[in-house]
């Protein structure tokens, strides 16, 4: 088969037949409950709200549909998955059961020994490298391309960074599928360089070294597996372009974005800055609504706050970073999370990163208020049985709810 045979981004035409199929496995009705009585469901002393933007983006929906589409067109042939299709485990274990086969990783990249011409590998949300996208066109297989269109965009920032000889400063996490995609795209131009940070308080230290108050070989050694191989601060701190990682704190992204601008006027003036330094607001803007639909639910009085979503789902993360701010909050895997009868939450702790337990987590007694929203990767059907778990903790039977 010629490439343009083996490489599809636009699905098969098969949305009919795989819909009924994607409504079972994913639709939740006390979610269709919530959306039909304005993002508010009562019952007993409980009162929900839903968060106006949550759950499934469009690159999420398009991601799933097309590996289900992948399974219904090849249904004799190996199909392989590089990485998790989106960061939820309900849906990278529904892909499982249907006998998709999850790529391990090998160093840098995705073993691909067990591939061959035959087989078809699908091409997660997040995208992949360079070196990964190279190697599967070599193989001669069947690609299904699910790269949302969102960190496409991105894509298009950094690699005309890496064109004009500027170095991509990231903000995002180095070991993410998707910033390791988009950090490789400078690969496509010599000496293209990306760096990537996490946060503000990593920003200041590239801050810090623009100014020329940052110790080289600290900052080499710090940064080594968040750079290029060749980075050298004092030679690729001075033309900066800005991205991120799409799912990251929009706010956070924007106010590295402004500091790192702020520092290269500071240290070489005004001139130097319009010549020398680039931003773009990349984040997507489902991470946005979800984000800005959170501070807006956060105006009204809650007793807590439900986050749900994968604990590797970076845009969930970012969820419930915002809610943690102005209410008690707990990000949870997804319902199984809850125990009723024993009234207490498993949950993703914000400081250590790590599952933890707590008690009494919903007030017993009263009326209780309590807020609601999930990761852009976490179906409704997750979001309704966590809705019933709420419910059955206070004594409410979800089955009377209609």
């Amino acid at each position: 088969m010629s490439p343009e045979s083996t490489y599809f981004r636009k699905g098969f035409g098969l949305k009919a037949e795989v819909e009924r199929t994607l409504t079972a496995d994913y639709d939740g009705h006390l979610v269709d409950l919530l959306l039909a009585r304005e993002h508010t469901l009562t019952a007993g002393p409980v009162t929900i709200r839903l968060a106006k933007e949550f759950g499934f983006c469009y690159g999420v929906e398009r991601a799933v549909e097309y590996a289900y589409q992948t399974r219904t067109k090849f249904p004799e042939r190996c199909i392989f998955l590089a990485g998790e299709i989106i960061h939820n485990p309900h849906v990278n274990e529904k892909l499982r059961e249907m006998g998709i086969v999850f790529l391990p990783q090998s160093g840098t990249g995705f073993d691909y020994g067990a591939v061959t011409p035959q087989d078809v590998v699908i091409l997660p949300a997040f995208g992949v490298t360079i070196h990964d996208f190279t190697t599967l066109r070599e193989l001669g297989c069947v690609m299904v391309d699910t790269t949302c269109g969102s960190v496409l965009n991105v894509w298009k920032r950094v690699d005309a960074y890496a064109k004009d000889g500027f170095t991509a400063l990231i903000h995002g996490k180095y070991y993410h599928e998707e910033t390791r995609a988009t950090a490789s795209q400078v690969e496509k131009y010599r000496g293209g360089t990306y760096l990537v940070v996490r946060d503000m308080a990593e920003a200041d230290d590239v801050i810090a070294y623009i100014e020329g108050r940052g110790d080289r070989e600290a900052f080499v050694a710090q940064y080594a597996r968040a750079a290029s191989p060749h980075f050298d601060p004092d030679l690729h701190l001075d033309r900066i372009g800005v991205a991120n990682q799409t799912t990251m704190l929009a706010r956070e992204s924007l106010a590295i974005a402004a500091a790192v601008g702020a520092a290269m006027e500071r240290a070489h003036g005004k001139d130097h800055r319009e010549t020398h330094f680039r931003t773009f607001d990349t984040i997507c803007s489902a991470t946005q609504d979800r984000q800005d639909a959170v501070n807006a639910l956060l105006t009204e009085p809650l007793d807590v706050m439900l986050v749900v979503g994968g604990y590797n789902s970076s845009n969930t993360i970012s969820l419930a970073a915002l809610t943690a701010e102005r209410v008690r909050t707990f990000h949870i895997e997804d319902a199984a999370c809850i125990d009723p009868a024993r009234g207490r939450v498993r949950h993703r702790d914000p400081v250590t990163h790590e599952e933890v337990e707590s008690e009494a987590w919903l007030p017993a007694d009263g009326d209780v208020r309590v807020g609601l929203t999930a990761g852009a990767s976490t179906p409704n059907n997750k979001i309704g049985e966590t809705v019933a778990r709420v419910l059955a903790t206070r004594g409410v039977d979800p089955a009377t709810v209609v």
